[in-house]
């Protein structure tokens, strides 16, 4: 949630919407187009008819946890608590690591079955760090699920429970869908199981700075707490967005909903099926739209003339970028990609989402008025175009425990994991052998294998796949090693 005058509340809404991802699932056949005529009351009786039965209700549970949080130092109590120092800096005004437990958590979201054996489109902050997951069909019945992947830069997320012969909903094109179209949102709001409210579509490709990868449709379909993750779909029957979250003063509806537009979602459930991360194809650039470039330097004080007032601006380029490789510069105005005119930055991120690393695509630019035209390769975020999964502990090529009590009173830490085998892998490439503490790794405090095997997911989808380590041997001396993840 953020605050500023208004807020842009994500985690109150929790729904899931129903996808069937183009190439990976079968869906129902398209539903027969219904036409209206011009002023007449529009029917959404088939489409609620069609969507609410694939809509599910997710119960989210994250069990009480031991956590180790940093906090501030207290000289007085430091003293008394512990008063030869063995856990903290007592009396330096420094930090102290202390183990605390955290409630256990419970919530409620949507989803949306996207194929008949059940795999489930959700928002990723539906079920992030959740330990259990039990899913509600509209007809109540009820099964555990189990996350297949989930995708933080575009807040989606796959699950998928044991089913047969389940209800799907039909895919539409999010591209096709016109402002003033009337859609219907469905979902769980406030615990209100097989909601159904209807709005128009109020804009496309809105940037809210709240996903790395975003636009929005924005809908004044009534979505509040419960809705995140639910369908969005036109009068058709189709899915056309996933509901996401809402834009108010008080945290409940105030007539701004957004959904993540299935041209996003498609390709992002079709890599989290296949390979369980996204083969995000990027440019390699950092831009903003020519408006707000314009306005901004409006504001002080200068006066630009790029040519044109639609556009991406280019504000830098990456260096191992597939927009350096291409000779994109900082200063160039983007205006189309493969002959479709993008006008703002959201349109970019939306068509690239369509692509994956080592395709081709066109891009028509802006450079000091003049239009030039050139072919560029996509990579990943790393640099290549290779397929990138998530590592298993296995890359590592150790065998690894929680440190135990004994070892935290004769080391004087609290938390960490000890290496207690080392085979062929990074760790003894680069001097870790047996015996070795694992306390951090890229700032990332690790209490156990859990904390262990995340961390090293993490990074080895990253633009960075290194794993910064920091720990302590058993004679008490603190090390620190640089851990590339090679390629498989």
């Amino acid at each position: 949630m953020k605050k500023a005058g208004k807020y842009l509340v994500i985690g109150l809404c929790i729904a899931s919407l129903a996808c069937s991802a183009g190439a990976i699932l079968k869906v129902n056949a398209a539903a027969p187009v219904t036409t209206v005529a011009p002023g007449q009351p529009v029917d959404l009786t088939y489409a609620a008819e069609k969507a609410l039965p694939a809509v599910v209700h997710i119960r989210y549970v994250q069990n009480s946890k031991v956590k180790t949080v940093e906090v501030q130092s207290d000289p007085f109590s430091d003293f008394f608590s512990d008063p030869f120092g063995f856990f903290g800096n007592p009396g330096n005004g420094g930090t102290q690591k202390r183990q605390v437990q955290t409630p256990k958590r419970e919530a409620t979201g949507s989803g949306v079955i996207i194929s008949t054996d059940g795999y489930i489109v959700t928002n990723n902050h539906v079920v992030e760090g959740a330990d259990e997951l039990t899913v509600t069909l509209n007809d109540n019945r009820e099964f555990s699920a189990r996350i297949i992947g989930t995708d933080k830069t575009t807040d989606l997320a796959l699950i998928k429970i044991d089913g047969k012969n389940l209800p799907t909903l039909p895919i539409g094109d999010s591209d096709k869908i016109k402002v003033g179209e009337w859609v219907i949102a469905v979902g769980n709001p406030f615990g209100l199981n097989n909601t159904v409210t209807a709005g128009i579509v109020s804009a496309k490709a809105r940037s809210l700075g709240a996903n790395g990868v975003e636009s929005f449709i924005q809908t004044d379909a009534a979505i509040n707490a419960g809705n995140s993750g639910g369908a969005l779909v036109n009068t058709q029957g189709e899915l056309v967005g996933i509901n996401a979250m809402l834009y108010s003063q008080t945290g409940s509806y105030a007539g701004y909903g957004f959904a993540i537009p299935t041209t996003i979602m498609n390709n992002v459930v079709a890599d989290l099926k296949k390979y369980g991360s996204v083969q995000r194809a990027v440019l390699g650039i950092t831009g903003t739209d020519v408006l707000n470039y314009i306005n901004q330097q409006k504001e002080e004080g200068n006066t630009v003339d790029l040519g044109t007032n639609e556009g991406i601006y280019i504000v830098s380029v990456d260096e191992d970028g597939a927009g350096k490789a291409a000779g994109l510069q900082k200063g160039d105005v983007i205006t189309k990609v493969d002959d479709k005119k993008v006008t703002k930055m959201a349109e970019l991120q939306e068509y690239l989402t369509s692509k994956r690393p080592g395709e081709k695509i066109t891009i028509s630019y802006k450079r000091n008025k003049k239009n030039i035209t050139k072919t560029v390769t996509l990579k990943n975020a790393q640099g290549t175009t290779s397929v990138v999964k998530p590592a298993d502990l296995d890359v590592l090529g150790g065998n690894f425990r929680e440190i135990t009590e004994a070892q935290k009173r004769q080391l004087g830490i609290n938390y960490g994991v000890e290496v207690i085998k080392v085979n062929n892998g990074v760790l003894k490439d680069a001097g870790i052998s047996r015996g070795f503490i694992i306390q951090k790794i890229n700032d990332q405090t690790i209490n156990n294998l859990e904390e262990l095997q995340k961390v090293v997911k993490a990074a080895s989808t990253s633009k960075d796949p290194v794993l910064y380590i920091q720990g302590v041997w058993p004679t008490g001396k603190k090390a620190y090693y640089a851990v590339p993840l090679h390629e498989e």
